[in-house]
């Protein structure tokens, strides 16, 4: 709510008067719903403005910056009437992001353990074991990349609800990327001959992983911090994450012998969902802005068509992939159709051509 008055007495933070100056009710926001949220009241207007209740300038900004205080605005090319409407539908923050953790990294552990325990691993198909070290070994290099973009990205985002939203996205794509790392390494001990090289040169020297390489490389390139967050969860997941995870190694494990990967690689299809819901109602705030939604409906279909252009010659090159398997329990032009299907369901739901 905007100020009612303010004493001119003080520059401090905090010395504006508004509704709920005196209320320990945290009622100095609006609430998305008829009542403020836990996740509410510990983020929003955690990170400062001066356009909300601050009488003076910014209270910090860094050294050799661009001036202007800690956060700005054009940071991203898209604008916002308000930026503070955005409410992550996730509601995570600190607290609940670790629990949550936990509970994934406890129960991957426990997969593997006892998959271990009884010789699991010896009994994989003898070609599975290779395109283990050689493919999964490759991808936990994109889901690095991605979250070292993210990580990237969430220093700039204007509001605590953005950045909590992006940061948590990053957080995910490194859990992944160590359990990957650490479940090869294990599964390793267990199998003679084990490479934990393979999928390291596989990334950087495989003509079927460099389009891939190009797609994510050039979403760490970008130096619109939204862009980053929009061409990972709109444009890239779609089409080449949820391909190889679900697509490939959720479904043609087990018909190679294989009942430990799919549980490895399944929290990360539900941390893609809350990610996607966080992403979609940002950007659909913003496609929808009374002031500026022709604006930004147009910067974001000039990200969709330069990042889908790469994602899908990525997801392309990758179709070898699935002819190496003894055992083809679905066919690449299934799950590339269900690819397709999937980012066309959320760009409608965007308003977006």
């Amino acid at each position: 709510m905007p100020a009612t008055s303010s004493s001119v007495g003080s520059g401090a933070a905090g010395d504006a008067i508004f509704v709920g100056s005196n209320s320990r009710k945290y009622n100095y926001f609006e609430p998305r719903g008829k009542r403020a949220t836990h996740y509410e009241d510990v983020t929003v207007d955690v990170q400062p403005d001066p356009e909300r209740y601050l009488i003076q300038d910014w209270i910090i900004e860094f050294e050799g910056g661009k001036g202007g205080g800690a956060y700005r605005k054009d940071n991203t090319a898209a604008l916002s009437s308000n930026w503070h409407a955005f409410r992550a539908p996730d509601q995570e923050w600190e607290r609940t992001h670790y629990q949550r953790q936990s509970k994934i990294e406890t129960m991957v552990q426990a997969v593997i353990a006892n998959a271990r325990k009884a010789g699991a691993p010896r009994a994989f198909d003898k070609a599975w074991q290779k395109i283990l070290q050689k493919h999964l070994g490759a991808w936990k290099h994109a889901e690095f990349g991605l979250g070292t973009s993210l990580m990237q990205a969430q220093r700039y985002g204007y509001t605590q609800m953005i950045n909590n939203a992006t940061l948590t996205n990053s957080s995910y794509k490194m859990r992944l990327t160590q359990d990957i790392t650490l479940y090869l390494a294990e599964i390793g001990m267990d199998i003679e001959g084990w490479d934990d090289e393979l999928g390291k040169r596989t990334w950087l020297e495989d003509p079927v992983w460099q389009p891939c390489r190009e797609a994510v490389e050039t979403i760490m390139g970008c130096e619109d911090y939204l862009e980053q967050y929009f061409a990972i969860n709109i444009v890239f997941e779609p089409l080449v994450g949820e391909l190889i995870r679900s697509g490939f190694f959720m479904q043609a494990a087990a018909a190679n012998n294989d009942f430990i990967t799919p549980p490895v690689v399944s929290a990360a299809e539900a941390d893609y969902e809350r990610n996607l819901a966080n992403t979609v109602d940002l950007i659909y705030l913003l496609a929808h802005d009374e002031k500026h939604g022709a604006h930004n409906r147009a910067l974001f279909g000039a990200w969709l068509k330069k990042h889908r252009a790469l994602a899908e010659k990525a997801a392309q090159a990758l179709q070898p992939i699935w002819s190496q398997p003894h055992s083809k329990p679905v066919s690449f032009e299934d799950v590339k159709a269900v690819s397709q299907e999937r980012i066309g369901q959320i760009l409608r739901e965007l308003g977006l051509s």
